[in-house]
This record gives structure tokens, C-alpha cells and sequence, in this order.
């Protein structure tokens, strides 16, 4: 009987019976191997290493993807800055010069073409269905290992991050895929092989807080800086700061924040001035939007407002007002 029992223990398990823990954790890893390594056979042909060279010699170095087949390619702002020659290496060894066609410091994008035959062109896939948890592949450079690629999951959407230029950059992608100096530049790709956003950014001394430039964002800047290589913004001539409301004068008012922007000071030439703003007004909307803080001030001054005349709504000495003023367009840095 037990030598019976030990070879009804070594028979075929029926089909019905459920597969051994083991079998199953093998079946997973297969299947996540299999789509981490589809989504880097699809985008990894386009991405790019970048070298860039400034007026003081050998600069920097980062990372780019192409994504049109006539060989235009997005990189970080902060990758080619001060670049008087760019360099790019292909994933098969060919080596391109690249031009720069557009630049945003403010979204930290910027647009770039190959002067040379490009590779195959990565799609851009869109960002507006993300999920938390979701399963994202990055390829960039680090540290000069070219063709380096970390996997990891969306970590949380819907982040700001703060540009070089002092502005807020909206709709970014935290993830926990890992990112080192090099990488800047370089896609963020779904399981489908679509890059959905534009690595750009860890937090010093963390692990596994990493940004990426939305697909969102992406595709307006990119257009407008292949169109006229920069992207219009306006300004209205303010330095201010983010100030608390009393409770008291939020229901005087009726007013939609607790907070507001306080105006420092005016720009003699700039559209505030004009319209009669002044130091120690605190502005709390602009064409009829709420503003409670000096970023959302600045998300307005946008380029449908160049050349408009669109109220401003005030307190000052504790009185309500509007002005009217015309925003002109903000010249590029730098």
C-alpha cells in the first residue's frame, strides 16, 4: 500500500486541479518578462544618447526619443541647454547630428532633429487613461550605459513639478522606475509600447521618486515648438506672493479661495502698471478665474490671452475691484 501511494503521488496531476504555487509565480514572471521586453522592442530602437557640447568644451549628456519618421526628437530642456553642437548615438552605433529646433524651459521639453537618417520613430501614446499601479518601462542612458531599461508602476498622477524656470509644470507621472543622471530625456513607455511620458527628474537622496513630462503635456508643446519653436506665454508685469484671506473678508466678498496673490511690485512697463495695479493689492481672479496662489496665477498667462483685454479682480484696502488689462507676450528665456 505505501509503495502504491507513492506512485499514485508521482501521476499526472489532472488538468482541473489548480497549479502548484510555484508553476504560478513562474507563469507571472513569464508574462510580465514578455511585456516589459515587447514594450522595449517596440521603443528602444528610437531612443537616443545624447552629447552635448557647449562654447566651454565637452557639456553634458542625456538622453532623446524620436518620434516622427522625419527624424524629430524629444529631449529635456535642461539636457540641451547652452549647447552649441549636439551629438546623437543610435542604438545600432550610427552617429547623427542633431539641431534644435525648439525649446521650453518652462515644461522643460524641448524638440530637436537629426540631420542625418533617423531610426524607427516611437508612438505617442496618451496619458489621460493612466492608472495608479499601472506597469511602466523607462529607457534612457544613465550615467553613460546606453540602452538602459528599468521597469517599474505609476506611483501617482497628477503631480506639479517645479521647472528650472521657476514655473509649475502640471499633469506629471510620479514612478517608481529608476532613474539616474543620463536618463533625462529619455521615454516612459506603457505595456502597449507608447511612450506616455518624457523622463525628467528624481528627488535627491530618495529611491524609487522619479517624474516624467506627461504625453498630455508633450504633444501641445511639441507642436507649438515645431511650429515656432518656442511656446507663447503671457505676462502681466507682477512680482507677487501667495497671502492668507480672513474668513471675514472671504464671505464680504463672496469670494471662491481663502488666499490670494499679493502684489509686491509692478513692472513700470508691463500691463499691470497700465491698468492701474499697485503695490499692496492682492489679486484673487483673472478673467473671471479664482486665483488663490501665485501658480495659479501663472497657469493663466497663457498664450489665448496675448493681446486680450481680460479683467482683473482685486482687493484693495479691503475693497473689491476689477481692472481691465491687455497681458503681452512673454519673451523667451534666456
Amino acid at each position: 500500500m505505501t509503495h502504491l501511494a507513492a506512485i499514485d503521488n508521482l501521476a499526472p496531476r489532472p488538468a482541473s486541479e489548480p497549479a502548484a504555487p510555484a508553476d504560478a509565480e513562474r507563469a507571472a514572471l513569464d508574462a510580465y518578462s514578455l511585456v516589459v521586453v515587447g514594450a522595449v522592442d517596440k521603443v528602444g530602437p528610437a531612443v537616443l544618447h545624447l552629447q552635448v557640447e557647449t562654447a566651454k568644451g565637452r557639456g553634458g549628456a542625456g538622453s532623446g526619443v524620436v518620434f516622427t519618421s522625419d527624424g524629430y526628437v524629444l529631449t529635456n530642456s535642461h539636457v540641451i541647454a547652452n549647447a552649441r553642437r549636439l551629438v546623437a548615438t543610435m542604438p545600432d552605433g550610427r552617429v547623427s547630428g542633431a539641431t534644435i529646433v525648439g525649446d521650453d524651459p518652462d515644461t522643460d521639453l524641448a524638440v530637436l532633429r537629426l540631420d542625418g537618417e533617423s531610426p524607427v520613430a516611437a508612438r505617442l501614446g496618451s496619458s489621460r487613461h493612466l492608472r495608479v499601479g499601472q506597469l511602466v518601462v523607462a529607457i534612457g542612458n544613465p550615467l553613460g550605459f546606453q540602452c538602459t531599461v528599468t521597469a517599474g508602476v505609476v506611483s501617482a498622477l497628477g503631480r506639479s513639478l517645479r521647472a528650472r524656470s521657476g514655473r509649475l509644470i502640471d499633469s506629471v507621472i510620479q514612478t517608481d522606475a529608476a532613474l539616474n543622471p543620463g536618463n533625462s530625456g529619455g521615454p516612459l513607455v506603457n505595456s502597449a509600447g507608447e511612450v506616455i511620458g518624457i523622463n525628467t527628474a528624481i528627488i535627491a537622496m530618495a529611491q524609487g521618486i522619479c517624474f516624467s513630462i506627461s504625453t498630455d503635456t508633450v504633444e501641445f508643446v511639441a507642436a507649438r515648438l515645431i511650429r515656432d519653436g518656442r511656446v507663447r506665454r503671457c505676462y502681466i508685469g507682477v512680482a507677487g506672493e501667495t497671502v492668507a484671506l480672513s474668513r471675514r473678508v472671504v464671505r464680504f466678498h463672496d469670494l471662491a479661495r481663502e488666499s490670494g496673490v499679493l502684489v509686491q511690485s509692478v513692472s513700470p512697463d508691463g500691463a499691470a502698471s497700465e491698468a492701474g495695479l499697485m503695490s499692496g493689492d492682492i489679486i484673487v481672479a483673472l478673467d473671471g478665474i479664482a486665483v488663490g496662489n501665485i501658480d495659479a496665477l501663472h497657469r493663466l498667462l497663457t498664450e489665448e490671452r496675448v493681446g486680450r483685454s481680460i479683467p482683473v479682480t482685486l482687493l484693495r484696502r479691503g475693497e473689491k475691484q476689477a481692472l481691465y488689462l491687455v497681458p503681452r507676450e512673454r519673451r523667451p528665456i534666456g
